[in-house]
């Protein structure tokens, strides 16, 4: 099909959803808008010293930062970690009070910039310790990255119950994708800061350490430090925020979260890796036989349709937008289908602006919803030709049998899960999460 027709097509549809809308909603010329009812006044110190939201946006992340808490929705158990409300946003950047925050069950620490230093040291031919305003003096660069932990959608057995949420029909894409978020992330290229300390060729990992109290630490292979690892300072236009590991965290584009560090205090350069406990214990994943799978680093080709997604409800028949995110830690995201009937049949959605590598893509897609039930579903592709699996070449893939029957009977799920996710859309125009049931 030509642009042209192409282009013809997408007024046609966009017209006669604003037609439908539009319906029975007109208003005389000059005529006032009326206040609503209840409406605060405004506070002007408020709004210019830093600037607050309106109070009728209420958008928030929901989890707990220590083990299983209360959801406040229905006082249900939740699994720590606080998720972002991906179903309340536009576009492709995260705001930063709403990233999502894993921060293995500790607060974070009250640093001094001023105070605070950089280590690096190892196989290097000239150890430093770095300053804020030493990295400040440095070439820096602007990037934007997703940051995805490795237990976003994860699938595990009742008796993991932060997984087993993740199955059920109430979940909603805040429950099974909110431990993903992009933002810009500024800061120094590690291959900028190896220049100055001059690595040796024995080394082959980086150790990377934060400050908190349980001094988290992470493996990470040398390859990542010569490509496009970053020691950030700033994240969309700001110092990163306490939660987000200011005033330094590791950025490693497209590897899973564990691997960006925050509160960053030290790099040392090694010829193998320390095998700390993140890394042989908490982030692995089991297989049928009984073995596990170790130093997993690069999250896979992803998509999620957000709007319409899990506890929304339609309005009813008519045009409804579908839109969503795509993203892949091995590149640029180039193509994203979407399935309007269980995925019999697929078509191209509209990718929408600026596509960078290893960075959120929000797609859409003008869908006429007769009232039928139906289930919605999205698969993207990335510029590797990595194509998001099923959850039947997932199973195939790692020797499983993905089910409520297979987790029920206690049975091992995975992390890293980047199946196709599928939303059912009932006559009533509720949504509910259809994993493993179609």
């Amino acid at each position: 099909m030509s642009s042209k027709r192409s282009s013809r097509r997408r007024f046609i549809k966009t017209s006669a959803a604003l037609a439908s809308l539009g319906a029975g909603m007109s208003l005389p010329v000059n005529a006032q808008i009326p206040r609503p009812p209840g409406y605060p006044p405004r506070r002007p110190d408020e709004h210019y010293d830093y600037g607050i939201r309106s109070p009728f946006v209420t958008s928030k992340r929901i989890g707990t930062n220590g083990q299983r808490g209360t959801d406040p929705r229905e006082g249900r158990p939740r699994d720590y970690g606080f998720r972002t409300p991906h179903h309340e946003l536009f576009g492709t950047i995260t705001p930063s009070s709403l990233h999502f925050i894993i921060n293995h069950g500790y607060d974070a620490p009250n640093i001094d910039p001023v105070e605070h230093r950089l280590m690096i040291h190892g196989l290097v031919e000239r150890p430093v310790m770095l300053s804020l305003d030493d990295l400040y003096r440095l070439p820096a660069v602007s990037r934007v990255h997703f940051i995805e932990c490795s237990g976003n959608s994860n699938v595990t057995g009742r008796r993991f119950y932060p997984g087993w949420l993740r199955t059920q029909p109430e979940a909603t894409v805040q429950d099974t994708h909110g431990l993903a978020s992009c933002s810009e992330w500024t800061g120094v290229l590690l291959s900028t800061l190896l220049e100055h300390v001059g690595v040796k060729k024995e080394a082959k990992w980086f150790i990377a350490e934060g400050a908190e109290t349980g001094f988290h630490s992470k493996s990470i292979p040398m390859w990542k430090a010569l490509d496009d690892a970053m020691v950030v300072y700033a994240q969309n236009g700001e110092p990163l925020r306490p939660e987000q590991g200011f005033p330094l965290r590791l950025l490693t584009p497209g590897f899973e979260g564990v691997n960006n560090v925050k509160w960053l205090r030290r790099i040392k350069f090694t010829d193998q890796p320390q095998l700390s406990k993140r890394e042989t214990s908490n982030y692995t994943s089991e297989r049928a036989d009984g073995t596990f799978r170790w130093f997993e680093f690069e999250n896979g080709t992803k998509s999620v349709i957000t709007r319409p997604s899990g506890q929304m409800k339609l309005s009813g028949p008519g045009y409804h937008d579908i839109t969503g995110i795509a993203y892949s830690g091995r590149g640029a995201i180039t193509r994203v289908e979407v399935s309007t009937n269980g995925g019999r049949t697929w078509q191209d959605a509209e990718i929408q602006g600026t596509i960078h590598s290893k960075a959120f893509t929000r797609f859409r897609l003008p869908w006429l919803w007769k009232g039928e039930e139906t289930v919605l579903m999205s698969r993207s592709t990335d510029d590797k030709g990595d194509v998001q699996p099923s959850v039947a070449e997932i199973n195939q893939e790692l020797g499983l049998n993905l089910s409520h029957e297979w987790l029920e009977a206690g049975n091992p799920g995975t992390s890293h899960f980047n199946g196709i996710q599928p939303w059912r859309v009932k006559r009533n125009g509720e949504v509910e999460n259809a994993l493993f049931t179609v």
